[in-house]
């Protein structure tokens, strides 16, 4: 496997252990989230608090200045949301 694939969680061996901290971005872990962030654009004010916050360094900045999480590696874990001072972010059900 070279250092680019990108593999899913599944694709690890039963009883693999991940050595390193910082996976997230060579494993798309983001599979099994049964929860996850929605934006609302209209109650956000840029701050990044959500970006600076993530566990998982998986929210940027897109081109209109608004932060949005990357959902290969968003674990759904809320910590955007609940670090959002402005509650722009809710976390709704997978697949709404």
């Amino acid at each position: 496997m070279s250092k680019q694939a990108i593999m899913a969680w599944e694709d690890l061996a039963l009883g693999a252990a991940i050595l390193k901290p910082g996976n997230a971005k060579e494993l798309r872990t983001g599979d099994w989230r049964s929860m996850k962030p929605k934006l609302d654009e209209e109650k956000c004010i840029k701050c990044a608090l959500c970006a600076m916050y993530c566990p998982e360094f998986c929210i940027s900045v897109n081109a209109e200045g608004f932060y949005h999480p990357d959902f290969y590696f968003c674990k759904g874990c809320g910590v955007c949301a609940n670090e959002c001072p402005k509650e722009a972010i809710t976390m709704v059900k997978e697949g709404e």
